[in-house]
């Protein structure tokens, strides 16, 4: 009988055990990543630039040249290495506070530039390494550690919708929003991400996917509770799909 493979440890990611807090999506998003870079045969010219935050250790996991960015500053490191290195794969992988507070001129900058970089934003509506403080993407009526009694937006103004924003900019090729909460969406996800892997490999322009990703800590919820409240509340406010698809990104 011949023995067939159908699913094996993707050769890009490393066999131990991460820091990530239990029920947060890190974990599932960085599998996909890897699963790709392996598909795609991109192991040997692949280079991350990680963030300040939760995912600031990816590099202890995957098996490809990286470096740090200081906050916020991960798409201008990307575009100059990009530019620098125009064969190689590179992509930059950041939370809401780190890109949509601190960093949202170099992102806005690097998509109205066409830059040819992929990003990877991860969106859990909160500052989840620091505190569970509010962030540009918090929902109204949310709670955190700086605004316990709920976001208002009488106060703090609304939520951002980066992959709206970004979709508007002449340079964008590809922005899309995921979530990894029940297994057909982590299988949406990936086609996402490959198409937005493809706008860069095809010199289209710049690339980017949004996560609505689990925060089940500094959310005060069980896991369980985390992927209700991704249905419930964060997809009612920021709906998936393909927000830009330019010409030849498929």
């Amino acid at each position: 009988m011949e023995v067939k493979t159908i699913y094996k440890y993707p050769d890009s990611l490393e066999k131990k055990v991460t820091h990530y807090c239990p029920g947060c999506h890190h974990g599932i998003i960085h599998k996909l990543i890897a699963e790709l870079i392996d598909e795609m045969n991109l192991l040997e010219k692949t280079i991350i630039v990680w963030p300040i935050g939760c995912s600031v250790l990816g590099y202890e996991y995957f098996k490809v040249d990286s470096c740090v960015a200081a906050h916020g500053r991960a798409p201008a490191m990307a575009t100059g290495i990009k530019r620098a290195n125009p064969e190689n794969f590179v992509l930059s992988y950041q939370g809401d506070g780190d890109l949509a507070s601190i960093g949202m001129a170099e992102i806005v900058h690097a998509a109205a530039r066409g830059e040819k970089i992929t990003v990877v934003f991860i969106n859990n509506t909160n500052y989840g390494m620091t505190g569970g403080q509010m962030a540009p993407t918090t929902l109204i009526g949310q709670k955190t550690t700086t605004s316990p009694y709920g976001r208002d937006p009488k106060v703090s103004g609304y939520p951002i919708k980066v992959a709206e924003l970004l979709s508007n900019l002449e340079g964008a090729a590809y922005i899309a929003r995921a979530a990894v909460n029940k297994p057909t969406r982590i299988t949406q996800a990936k086609k996402f991400l490959k198409k937005a892997f493809n706008a860069q490999l095809k010199e289209i322009g710049f690339s980017l996917v949004e996560f609505l990703s689990a925060c089940p800590v500094q959310w005060h919820m069980t896991p369980l509770k985390a992927l209700e409240r991704i249905e419930n509340e964060l997809i009612p406010y920021y709906p998936l799909g393909e927000f830009k698809v330019k010409e030849g990104v498929e």
